[in-house]
């Protein structure tokens, strides 16, 4: 909303959007794809509280003894090891980002020379403005691993708004002065309070940094990530191809692909995101102990759960997305036109987040097997579908051909591991009992393999039922001249309370576990605050 106010959708915006992918793209490589893939299990290993009665998985390594002051002295040895590497290593890279700036921004960003000449060495500066950035965000991620191997997450979520936060406070106080830079300059800021919490925490949970250059567990680490590192290699080409392809369609498109892509982004990573990351440190243990029937357990609620939220969410913002674009973004230098086209990205952006909401917890529940291998493999072929899809539609539909490409991505991707995944554990013995009775959540062998049909014809049936009485709601409230904030903002309550109750409805009289099973916990979360007002 801050940057839509003060710098619409032009191509200063894409400038921006251009430099601030550099960082991102070198975390994703780096960090982001071993965090979850590596890193999590990994150290989700080292911190099983029964840990210290086997025999450690690397060679040469003593079991690992759990302390009752903090986490086991293997595990500490294990962070500083990483913490320390990374630290020098991430400091090169940092300085070869700021060296090598107007390569990179020539590389990703030539199209926008044949608008403006001016967007080029523009990119360059902000990218510069922002080497620093590739060392906090990667170090705050390697962090990030650290606590959630321990199951500790309210804090790296409130991080992720740290972040983001820098842009919002910078920007108003800085436009005015230095323009478009204050948005690195808050990026600047954001990462580094990121940085600061995450450490904070980390020291909280009792770990100090330790000087450590070597801990069997890396070669671990590494074996684990290099599949991981070749996809991401073409991942990264990727979005290199997407922005370069979407800067030659016209200085304003990669701004209206970011602004669809940020609100198509808000459910992913309230629901899919949120609950995969969530299962991933118990999938990782309690594939290490040999639980395979809790492993089962645990993935198939985690993937119902995240259908049965995410279905809404998405039916949803596509039927509001001309008031929630309207209320977020139009004001300022952001136009009706830039509305129009935000709108038409997001419809199709949409659709391919119902495929990514349940490739994250397939792709999990790889990382969990010790297997990053297939996960991989199939990142190549979609980005292979991507490319092809793109170069297809790029002439007809501009950048829009690009949206529908990534949407074609995203569905090849999640279909291709769905497949896999069943394939995989019908060739897995069960072993172990079904945990999981600590939930209050149902399992059994009839409910571990993923969503069944009752649960996607339940969920069908309410989405339905929803967007019949949402487009009732909208057409009472259709405005009769132009449409004002207020009533965007009307439609926008009335539409989706409207529409949520009659989902939640539908789905309860349906009988359908997970629904209930959020009904109850909201009942017990409203008896324990009433308890604590009294």
């Amino acid at each position: 909303m801050v940057i839509a106010s003060y710098f619409g959708a032009t191509g200063l915006v894409s400038a921006f959007t251009v430099a601030g992918t550099v960082p991102k793209m070198l975390y994703d490589f780096l960090v982001g794809g071993m965090l979850s893939a590596a890193l999590v299990p990994v150290l989700s290993d080292y911190a099983r509280e029964d840990r210290d009665r086997e025999p450690g998985p690397e060679k040469g390594e003593p079991p690992a003894k759990v302390t009752e002051t903090g986490p086991n002295p293997e595990l500490v040895r294990l962070v500083g090891a990483l913490l320390s590497l990374a630290v020098v290593s991430l400091a090169g890279l940092a300085l070869l980002t700021f060296v090598f700036a107007p390569q990179v921004a020539a590389l990703l960003a030539g199209g926008l020379d044949d608008f403006d000449p001016t967007l080029l060495p523009l990119t360059s500066r902000l990218l510069r403005l922002m080497a620093p950035v590739v060392w906090l965000l990667s170090m705050a991620g390697l962090l990030t691993a650290v606590l959630f191997a321990l199951q500790r997450f309210s804090l790296p979520a409130l991080a992720a708004a740290l972040y983001n936060l820098g842009i919002v406070v910078a920007a108003p106080l800085l436009a005015g002065h230095i323009g478009i830079a204050s948005l690195a300059i808050g990026v600047l800021a954001g990462s580094t309070l990121q940085f600061g919490l995450m450490a904070w925490d980390v020291r909280r949970a009792g770990l100090r940094f330790t000087v450590e250059w070597s801990h069997p567990a890396l070669a671990r680490i590494v074996r684990l990530y290099l599949p991981i590192a070749a996809g991401l290699i073409v991942a990264q080409f990727q979005v290199g191809l997407d922005r370069r392809l979407a800067s030659g369609t016209g200085v304003q498109s990669i701004a209206w692909m970011s602004k669809a892509t940020t609100l198509q982004q808000l459910p992913l990573g309230m629901i899919s995101v949120a609950i995969s990351l969530a299962a991933l440190p118990r999938l990782s243990q309690q594939f290490a102990a040999g639980d395979e029937a809790a492993y089962r357990a645990t993935l198939a609620r985690g993937l119902r759960m995240v259908i049965v939220l995410i279905v809404p969410l998405l039916v949803g913002l596509g039927l509001l997305a001309e008031p929630a674009v309207r209320v977020m973004f139009e004001r300022g230098q952001f136009t009706a036109v830039d509305t129009a086209q935000v709108q038409s990205a997001l419809h199709i952006y949409l659709v391919g987040a119902l495929f990514a909401a349940i490739d994250f917890p397939l792709i999990y529940a790889f990382y969990a097997r010790n297997d990053t291998l297939l996960p991989a493999l199939v990142g190549v072929l979609s980005v292979l579908v991507y490319a092809a899809i793109a170069f297809v539609l790029l002439e007809g539909l501009g950048f829009l051909g690009l949206v529908w490409a990534d949407t074609a991505k995203q569905g090849a991707h999640a279909v291709v591991m769905l497949g896999l995944l069943v394939w995989k554990l019908k060739t897995v013995p069960r072993r172990g009992l079904p945990s999981g009775a600590e939930d209050g959540l149902e399992s059994g062998p009839e409910r571990d393999v993923g969503p069944n049909v009752r649960t996607v014809a339940a969920v069908a049936g309410a989405a339905a039922a929803m967007g019949l009485v949402m487009a009732w709601l909208l057409s009472l409230l259709e405005p009769v001249g132009s449409p004002t904030l207020s009533n965007d903002i009307l439609r926008i309550v009335v539409g989706g309370a409207g529409g949520a109750l009659a989902y939640a409805g539908a789905l309860l009289l349906a009988r359908q576990p997970e629904a209930w099973q959020l009904y109850r916990t909201a009942l017990r979360l409203g008896g324990l605050k009433r308890e604590s007002e009294r």
